[in-house]
This record gives structure tokens, sequence and C-alpha cells, in this order.
């Protein structure tokens, strides 16, 4: 038996990809940057194993057998196994996989990123595959390949037809912004209405806002971008930031029939995070909203308290909720003061928009874990949890 685990973060684009120029190769219509975060909050994990009596490949995926003939995840195999060559003995033999998130999937938490990343690390592990992998992971699922590295990462579009210059690269690691935090503010977890795949196909057939933004917008604004993270300028990052997130949600908007992705609670975030800076008369906070309704913000570390206390001021929690409020690292809180208070005119919400707010920081790319006891897959090469 051979078996690899294998752990690979979440990433949360601040320039977003939306729409492809080749849907077969996942190619992106525009390039993309993201922070990748820190495993110990939000990952998946996944276990692989391959063996000569294996009949055929099989996955489980959060408890549960899906299809393993799925075509991204077949796309993936045969890459790995295309680059690990026929004198690889492996390549013959069947897989089976297993893989947990520790957060919701299908919610706009970019689950398939990591779990592809995840994939594709964990496979280039066990088939001894070197060099870059992104290009394999962005078969998968095409922000996968911003997950397979740590920091803040950019996806280059590339020109080629092939797509063999569509790769990710690292602009800065996780310690370059120490004092970079995120906290994802979960409205909603339950699976979307329309799938970003869909949402996409439909944006580049029908919106000449996306084919403007393509064109015209993206390039400049991902430079400046790139630019602000390594002179670690908060100012231009938060608007970009914010900028980018709502110029996506317009472009969902101009797509004929529209999707949309926020919900009204997403859309008050909105307005109390520009009435807050308003407030303080700094930016001192940005959102951003992949295709869900649940908020991304990034802020530095020393205005957590006060962004916290403010936070649960407008959006107060449930007294008796079961569910842990606060999630990841310890959260301290500073209450508002009442003219901080009269500043922000905004409504006050009803206890309970929030199910949860996860606290993260700016992490590593993916880990293997050595430990037996983290295998998700038993000597048979079946679910631990199930067998």
């Amino acid at each position: 038996m051979n078996t690899v685990t294998c752990i690979a973060p979440v990433n949360i684009a601040v320039i977003k990809y939306w729409g492809k120029r080749d849907e077969t190769l996942i190619l992106p219509a525009n390039d993309s940057i993201s922070a990748t975060l820190d495993t110990d909050q939000l990952c998946a994990k996944t276990t692989v194993m391959a063996s000569p009596h294996f009949k055929q490949d099989r996955i489980w995926l959060n408890g549960k057998e899906e299809d393993a003939r799925n075509p991204r995840l077949q796309n993936c195999l045969e890459e790995i196994r295309k680059c690990a060559g026929h004198s690889n003995s492996l390549s013959q033999w069947k897989i089976h996989i297993c893989s947990e998130n520790n957060f919701p999937t299908a919610a706009g938490l970019a689950s398939s990123a990591a779990g592809y990343a995840c994939l594709v690390a964990a496979l280039a592990k066990l088939f001894k595959v070197e060099g870059d992998i992104s290009s394999i992971a962005r078969v998968g699922s095409g922000s996968a390949c911003r997950s397979v590295m740590g920091g803040f990462v950019r996806w280059h579009m590339g020109t080629k037809p092939n797509g063999i210059d569509s790769i990710a690269k690292q602009i800065v690691p996780a310690s370059h912004w120490p004092d970079m935090r995120i906290l994802i503010l979960v409205v909603n977890d339950a699976k979307k209405k329309v799938s970003s795949a869909i949402g996409m196909r439909r944006g580049m057939e029908t919106s000449e806002l996306l084919n403007y933004r393509v064109k015209h917008i993206v390039p400049e604004r991902t430079n400046r971008m790139q630019q602000a993270i390594i002179e670690k300028d908060f100012n231009t990052f938060a608007e970009l930031t914010m900028k980018d997130s709502n110029q996506m949600h317009a472009v969902v908007l101009d797509t004929y029939p529209p999707c949309t992705y926020m919900n009204d609670i997403s859309h008050a975030v909105v307005e109390l995070i520009h009435s807050y800076n308003d407030a303080v008369d700094s930016v001192k906070v940005a959102y951003t909203y992949d295709a869900g309704p649940n908020a991304t913000l990034y802020l530095l570390e020393k205005d957590v308290p006060a962004i916290i206390g403010v936070l649960d001021h407008f959006f107060p929690p449930l007294k008796d909720t079961l569910v842990e409020y606060r999630k990841g690292l310890p959260i301290e809180t500073v209450k508002p003061s009442q003219d901080l208070l009269n500043k922000i005119s905004i409504q006050r919400h009803a206890p309970g928009c929030f199910k949860y707010i996860i606290y993260t920081r700016v992490g590593d790319g993916p880990k293997y874990l050595k430990d037996p006891k983290d295998h998700l897959l038993n000597a048979q090469g079946l679910p631990i949890n199930q067998a």
C-alpha cells in the first residue's frame, strides 16, 4: 500500500477570477490575486492510497461516496499520471481518495480550491511528481492553483492556447505581512443556487460589463494590487479589494438572466464597513465577497478588537447558540464608544444574522501529515470513520 495524507488551505481572492476563456482547460479570462489562509483554521484534508488490488478509482467527500468518474477529478489523475511517466508502477494502479473540509462546502468559502489543491498535492507526493503543480490543480478547480502555495499569490492567465503558461506564482510569503488578519462572517452556509461555473459561463456569454472588465480594468488593477501587497500599503490594498468585489457582483447582476450571490445581510455588512471607515476617518477594514453571501474582511491585527466590538453591536450574536460563535484565533473585543456609534448611522440588526465568525491570518501552502494516525483511509483503503 502507498498512502499520503495532506492538508491544504483556502484562498480568498482580492482581485477576482470570474470568467473562463477556455472551459475545458479552465483558463481564466484575467489574472487574479488571493491571500492563502492559515490551515489551522480552514483547510481541506485528503488521504490518497494506491494499490494493485483496487478494482476502480473511488472517492469519499465529507463522509459520502461520490462518483470518481467526475471529469475534473479524472483530469487531475490523468495529468499526474502523465507527469509521473509510464515507468512509475503506480500509474497503472487504481486510487482511493478520502477528503474532508473543516468548513462549509459549496457556500462561497472556496471549498473546491482547497479540495483540489489538497488532492493534487497529495497525488504529487504519492507519484513523486516534483516542480510546479499549480497547472494540474487548475484543471480540477481554477482557483485551486492559488491554494498550492502560501502567502499572497497571483494566478497568471497566460496567453498560450494549451494553457501551459496559466500558472500561479507567489507574490510574497505569509511572513511578509505578519499583521494582516482575516475575519470571515458566515451568513449562510447553505449550498448556492447557481454554481460559480454556471455563473461564469453565463457571464462570458451575456455580460458586456464582464467583457469590458477583463480587457480594460483588471490588468492595471492587478498590477496595482501586487505593488500594494509588496509595499504593505493597506489603504490601496483595501480600496482595490472592495472595488473589485463590488465590480464582480455588478457583473453577476449584468449577466442575463442575472445571478445573485449576496443577500440583504451581505449588503448591510458593506454599508457598515463604509460607515465605520468614514466614522474613524481612515480605511481600517475591507470587505470582499466570492460567489456567496459570506463576507471576508481584511484588516490589520491592531484594529481587530475595535471592529469585532462594532460587529457585535450592529449584528449581535444569539444569546443561546448551540454553535461556537467565534472560531479560530482568540479574539479580544473593545466595546465601541457612544460617540463612535453616533457617527455610524446605520440600523442595528436583530440577533443571529451571522451563524459564526472565523478569525484567521495569512498562512502557508499545503502540508504533509506523516503520522499514520492522521490518515482518513484504513489498510483496506476504506474511510476510517465508516469502516
